[in-house]
């Protein structure tokens, strides 16, 4: 069970984005995250007018280690690490300063 699943609202803490919050998109591999509107890049683009594609500068989230990500709580307005609970037989995720589910 992975402590960053896709949808979770995150919020970055370290690099040149920290403090900025956003959902979690992708994740690429265990260490690698994309989150909406974190970490934007410009790429250039040739124009293909076969698929439609005209051309240009593009922004786009480039992916961010998930070591620089936290999961906001809502409750708490703040990020908080995540841990495991067993609870009627299933792993579930809970945020360690308060023991809150994380799905919740």
């Amino acid at each position: 069970m992975a402590k960053l699943k896709s949808d979770d609202d995150v919020i970055v803490i370290a690099g040149k984005d920290k403090g900025k919050r956003g959902t979690v998109r992708r994740l690429l591999d265990s260490d690698r995250v994309i989150v909406g509107g974190v970490n934007m890049v410009k790429k250039h683009t040739k124009p293909n007018p076969q698929a439609g594609v005209a051309g240009g500068i593009v922004e786009q989230e480039a992916p961010i280690r998930a070591s620089n990500l936290a999961i906001f709580n809502s409750k708490s307005g703040k990020g908080e690490r995540v841990g495991y609970r067993v609870e009627d037989g299933k792993k579930v995720r809970v945020f360690r300063p308060s023991g809150d589910l994380v799905d919740a």
